[in-house]
């Protein structure tokens, strides 16, 4: 709540541009306008995107065979309380383990939050080569979540998995294996409170890997 005792609002999404930072591999974006007001009497834009560009949630189909596609996604699953993790003064590719957190969380693998945001201030570096250069989650912090019953989590880095080709997809294959959800590339995380109302509700793209989402959070 601000002064007023009004609810606070903030966008955590960022916003889809032409030539914005992609995964390396990913589909570059374009957004070009198609039709327009003095010739055309409306103005329509056409977009050429992947599934996983800017702020996005990654289905379990992501990486596992026969796993959950997001059109099969329900909307109350990424919507509820959440607990905000402040993980401030990370370095380049620093390992986030199960035990930091543990340290984060002041809890054990028990009774957690079922929507978790990791807020590292990485975003800080949104277009930047040092973006792709994040920290990274461990198998047994990925494992660590599976067990305490987390269902979503959330970062403002570009994926819990490192970017070098030479790594692989194990921290996805843990929580997307165990049908858990992962929103990435999420902004402003570092400005809020502890707890927060959140949202992030996908395209539904009918047998899609993953989905676009408009990430809000209230407090």
């Amino acid at each position: 709540m601000d002064g007023t005792g009004s609810a606070c609002f903030a966008d955590l999404t960022h916003a889809l541009t032409t030539g914005m930072p992609v995964y390396p591999g990913d589909p570059e974006v374009e957004i070009d306008e198609v039709l327009t007001l003095p010739a055309d009497g409306c103005s329509v834009r056409s977009l050429h995107l992947g599934s996983h560009s800017g702020t996005h949630v990654d289905a379990p189909a992501h990486v596992i065979a026969g796993g959950r596609t997001i059109d099969q996604v329900a909307p109350e699953e990424l919507m509820g309380d959440a607990a905000v993790l402040h993980l401030p003064d990370l370095t380049t590719r620093q390992r986030i383990d199960g035990e930091m957190l543990g340290e984060a969380l002041r809890s054990g693998p028990e009774n957690l939050p079922s929507i978790i945001l990791l807020a590292t201030g990485w975003d800080r570096f949104w277009g930047a080569d040092d973006y792709l250069r994040h920290p990274v989650l461990t198998e047994d912090a990925a494992s660590f979540l599976v067990r305490g019953g987390v269902r979503v989590l959330g970062m403002d880095m570009a994926s819990p998995d490192g970017s070098d080709s030479a790594d692989s997809l194990a921290t996805h294959e843990v929580l997307l294996g165990a049908d858990r959800l992962i929103i990435e590339n999420l902004r402003g995380l570092t400005d809020l409170p502890r707890h927060v109302e959140f949202t992030a509700l996908p395209l539904r793209i009918a047998g899609g890997d993953g989905g676009l989402v408009r990430a809000v959070a209230k407090y």
